[in-house]
């Protein structure tokens, strides 16, 4: 077994530190954290495995904090949205994990972008490592440091929807037509599929991409990147 302490430093480390809100006194817990099965026999998934655990708590936590008179189930459909793989996979993405991760060549060629699924897995594992290395209440911490940005960033009535819900509630109540979805790349392998798809609104004339290994996954963050669009055409439009 490779020891993960042991293999070449990649730049951006101390950032993605400071982004977790904590430095590791054992750099091999961060690195396997960034380490794919494809790359070493030294990889993630234990890691992932608590992490997984240490995110649901952390994040119930700090559900019950921000919003003390939401109910339960109201609870579990926000708590839903912040755990699932494609938020996590746009976190991953923010810290730049796609650069820092180490992989296998199987994973890496093609020059595709690295999967949604890998990227949510190696968040996981980095509050795994985080509780390893600090404890559960440093583990915590860097879990709201990651997550309540995206609370911030989503208006109260969208929580626990998806994007596709919430651009298709947005254009009806702009009173516009349905966006449409279109597959654009459909390929990959058995196991690891690739799709690409396009996301047009005609009528404000608007369009986005999304990549996922699922056709449900990329259509969502096509709408995802299209409801961005929506915000920022109306910032415009309102001279901010």
């Amino acid at each position: 077994m490779i020891d993960p302490s042991a293999r070449t430093v990649k730049p951006g480390l101390t950032e993605l530190q400071q982004a977790l809100g904590h430095v590791f006194s054992n750099m091999g817990l961060l690195t396997q954290a960034l380490t794919h099965r494809s790359h070493s026999t030294a990889h993630y998934e234990r890691l992932e495995f608590l992490g997984d655990s240490v995110l649901n708590c952390a994040a119930s936590m700090l559900l019950i904090e921000r919003f003390p008179d939401i109910d339960e189930g109201r609870l579990s459909r926000i708590r839903s949205h912040l755990v699932k793989q494609d938020c996590l996979a746009k976190i991953g993405r923010e810290l730049r994990l796609d650069a820092l991760m180490y992989l296998g060549a199987g994973e890496l060629k093609s020059g595709r972008e690295i999967k949604e699924s890998i990227l949510a897995d190696s968040v996981e594992a980095l509050f795994g490592a985080v509780l390893l290395d600090a404890g559960f209440d440093q583990a915590k911490a860097a879990v709201f440091r990651l997550l309540a940005p995206v609370l911030d960033s989503t208006p109260e009535d969208s929580l626990g929807k998806d994007a596709k819900t919430r651009l298709q509630e947005q254009l009806q109540a702009q009173k516009l037509k349905l966006p449409l979805y279109t597959v654009l790349v459909e390929g990959g392998t058995s196991t690891s599929p690739a799709f690409e798809v396009e996301c047009v609104v005609e009528e404000l004339n608007l369009t986005a991409r999304g990549m996922g290994n699922s056709r449900r996954l990329a259509e969502q963050e096509a709408a995802g990147h299209l409801l961005a669009k929506i915000v920022q055409q109306s910032k415009l439009k309102g001279g901010v």
